[in-house]
C-alpha cells in the first residue's frame, strides 16, 4: 500500500522485516546484535533463503519448484529428523552445527554471522552519532504520493534535518576526465573544438547518471539550502570523496565509424583509465587510505575495465556486478545505481484503455552468457497472440519503436542480457509498463527504500520458459491489479528515474554513508 511506503524510519533503516517470513529468524534479527540497521541486503538475503518464504513471498514459478523439492527430501517429524525443514525449530547453535554439515553453508552462513555479530556490535555500539546522522540523510515521506507533490517546490520544507550534513569533497580534476571526454566524443562525430569546453552538452546514453551527479555535486551552496548533502572546500572536512570521471562515456568516445578518415582513433579510454589512477595515487587522501573513503563511478559494466583492481578498495557506483570478480565489487561496500532512460517518458493517464498489447519486448534477441535466456524467450512468444516480441538495435528509429510499443503494452519483458539487469526496467517505469523480470541474479537500485514487488513481476527463468506458463500468468492478472501497479510505477519513478529531482543522488549518497558508517573500521 502507498500509505505504507516509508523512506526512511527509526524501525525501518535499511531492511524491511516483511521479507523474513519465518518468526524464529525474525526473532533472531530484532535480537540485541542484530537490529534491523544492522543487515546489509546481502546477508538479509542469504538468512530469508534459510526460513521457509510463503507462496505469496516468492517470485512466480519458485513456489512451483520447492514444493517439489519438499516432497522428496522431506521425512515424518522426530526429535532426530534430519529434514532439510528442521532447522524451522532448531535454536541458533543447532542451526550452526547443521551448516557445518554442508560445505557451502559452513564456508558461507558462518561467516556471515561472525561478521554480522563485529558489524552489529561496532554499528551499534561505537558509531551513534553518524548512524543518527545517516537516519535524516534521505527524507521520510508518510506516502510515496509525497514524492510528486508541491513539496518539490520548496527545499527549504523538504530537506531541511535536524541532522548534520553528509559532507562531500568534489575533486577538481583534470580536463581531460571530464569535459575533455565530452569534448573527444563531440570531435570523433565530426564536432569542432570549443574554447569552453563546459559548455559541451554531454551526449544521451543509457549511463547518463556520472553526469547527473556531477552536476549536482556543482550547484552552489545557495542552491542547496536544507539538503542533507554538504560539498565542502576542505578535504579534511570531508565525509567521502567523489572522483568524477566520465568511464562510461570514456568507453564510447570513438565511434565504430569514425568520421575523419584515419585508421587510428585520437582517443584512448585505456590511457585516461591508467592516467586516471597516476593521478589518484599522487594525491594525499587517496594515499591515505588507499582509495577506501572515495567513490567512483562505473556504472557501465566494461567501464574501468583495465584499472579495476586498482580502484576495488573504493566504493563503486555500478549498475550490476555482472563483469566485477567477487574481490571487486560486492553489494557490501559498493551502491547499484539506476540506469537513464532512453525512451519517452508516458504522458498519459494510469489507464488500460489505449494498451491493447499484453506483452512487448524490443531489443537484441542474441546475447552471451545469461542472456542466452531471450533467444529461447523469443522462441516460445514470438507467435503467441497480443505478444510483440521483436529484435531491434540501438538507433533513435528503434528507440521510437519501443517508445511506442511501451506506452501501449500492459506488460513489459525485462529479461536478462550480457548482465543481469538493463536500462529497459528503467524505460518500463516512465512509460507504466508493468516490468515483467526474467533475471534470477538481478541487483536493483536502492532495494533498502523501493519495495519492487509493488512495481514488477519476478519470474524464475525454469518457470518462464515453460510453454504457456508466462502469458497464461500475465492474462490472469486483473485490470485492477494492473492500476495498482501503475500508480506504483507512477509513485517511484523520482526516486529510481533521473528525472530533475534530487531524490536519485540523495539515495545514492545516503547508501554511501552508510556503508562508511559500517565499515570505516574493516
Amino acid at each position: 500500500m502507498v500509505q505504507n511506503f516509508n523512506y526512511v524510519t527509526t524501525h525501518n533503516y535499511i531492511i524491511s522485516f516483511h521479507r523474513f517470513k519465518n518468526a524464529k529468524f525474525q526473532k533472531f534479527a530484532q535480537s540485541a546484535f542484530l537490529q534491523p540497521r544492522c543487515l546489509p541486503l546481502r546477508a538479509q538475503r542469504m538468512l530469508a533463503q534459510c526460513a521457509e518464504p510463503t507462496p505469496k513471498a516468492m517470485p512466480f514459478g519458485l513456489s512451483e519448484l520447492r514444493s517439489t523439492k519438499t516432497k522428496k527430501t522431506t521425512k515424518p517429524s522426530s526429535p532426530s529428523s534430519t529434514s532439510p525443514h528442521a532447522h524451522q525449530t532448531l535454536t541458533l547453535p543447532q542451526f550452526l552445527f547443521m551448516a557445518r554439515k554442508s560445505s557451502l553453508l559452513k564456508q558461507s552462513l558462518a561467516t556471515i554471522v561472525v561478521v554480522l555479530l563485529i558489524y552489529a556490535f561496532l554499528n551499534t555500539f561505537l558509531t551513534p552519532t553518524t548512524t543518527a546522522k545517516l537516519e535524516t540523510a534521505l527524507p521520510s515521506f508518510s506516502s510515496a504520493s509525497s514524492i510528486s507533490s508541491d513539496v518539490f517546490a520548496s527545499r527549504e520544507n523538504q530537506l531541511n534535518f535536524p541532522g548534520k550534513p553528509v559532507k562531500v569533497y568534489l575533486y577538481d580534476l583534470p580536463k581531460r576526465f571530464t569535459y575533455g571526454v565530452i569534448e573527444h566524443h563531440s570531435l570523433a562525430r565530426g564536432g569542432r573544438p570549443d574554447e569552453d569546453v563546459s559548455k559541451l552538452k554531454y551526449p544521451g546514453h543509457q549511463h547518463m547518471g556520472e553526469w547527473y551527479l556531477f552536476k549536482d555535486l556543482l550547484k552552489p551552496e545557495s542552491e542547496r539550502f536544507g539538503s542533507p548533502v554538504q560539498k565542502v572546500l576542505d578535504p579534511e572536512e570531508a565525509d567521502f570523496f567523489y572522483v568524477p570521471f566520465f568511464s562510461s562515456l570514456s568507453l564510447i568516445v570513438n565511434p565504430a565509424r569514425p568520421a575523419s578518415g584515419s585508421d587510428k582513433p585520437l582517443y584512448s579510454d585505456e590511457e585516461n583509465q591508467v592516467a586516471l589512477i597516476e593521478w589518484l595515487e599522487e594525491q594525499v587522501y587517496w594515499k591515505r587510505n588507499n582509495g577506501r573513503d572515495h567513490v567512483i563511478m562505473a556504472s557501465d559494466p566494461n567501464a574501468l575495465y583495465k584499472v579495476i583492481d586498482k580502484v576495488k578498495n573504493s566504493v563503486l557506483l555500478v549498475c550490476d556486478f555482472g563483469r566485477l570478480k567477487e574481490d571487486q565489487g560486492s553489494l557490501v561496500k559498493d551502491v547499484i545505481v539506476p540506469y537513464s532512460h532512453r525512451i519517452n517518458t508516458y504522458s498519459g493517464d494510469i489507464s488500460v484503455e489505449d494498451r491493447n498489447t499484453l506483452l512487448f519486448f524490443m531489443g537484441n534477441r542474441f546475447r552471451k552468457e545469461g542472456g542466452k535466456i531471450r533467444d529461447l524467450l523469443f522462441q516460445l512468444l514470438e507467435n503467441e497472440e497480443d505478444v510483440i516480441i521483436k529484435h531491434g538495435t540501438q538507433s533513435r528509429e528503434s528507440r521510437r519503436a519501443a517508445s511506442h510499443g511501451m506506452h501501449t503494452s500492459k506488460f513489459c519483458l525485462n529479461p536478462a542480457g550480457d548482465t543481469p539487469s538493463a536500462c529497459r526496467l528503467f524505460d518500463s517505469i516512465v512509460s507504466l509498463c508493468v516490468p515483467v523480470i526474467v533475471s534470477d541474479s538481478i541487483e536493483l537500485p536502492f532495494e533498502d527504500v523501493i519495495d519492487y514487488r509493488k512495481i514488477a513481476i519476478f519470474v524464475e527463468s525454469n518457470a518462464a520458459l515453460k510453454p504457456e506458463f508466462l502469458v497464461s500468468m500475465l492474462r490472469g492478472i486483473t485490470t485492477e491489479r494492473i492500476l495498482e501497479y501503475q500508480k506504483e510505477l507512477n509513485e517511484v519513478s523520482p526516486i529510481a528515474l533521473y528525472l530533475g529531482f534530487d531524490l536519485p543522488f540523495l539515495a545514492v549518497v545516503f547508501q554511501v554513508s552508510f556503508r562508511f558508517c559500517s565499515f570505516s573500521c574493516f
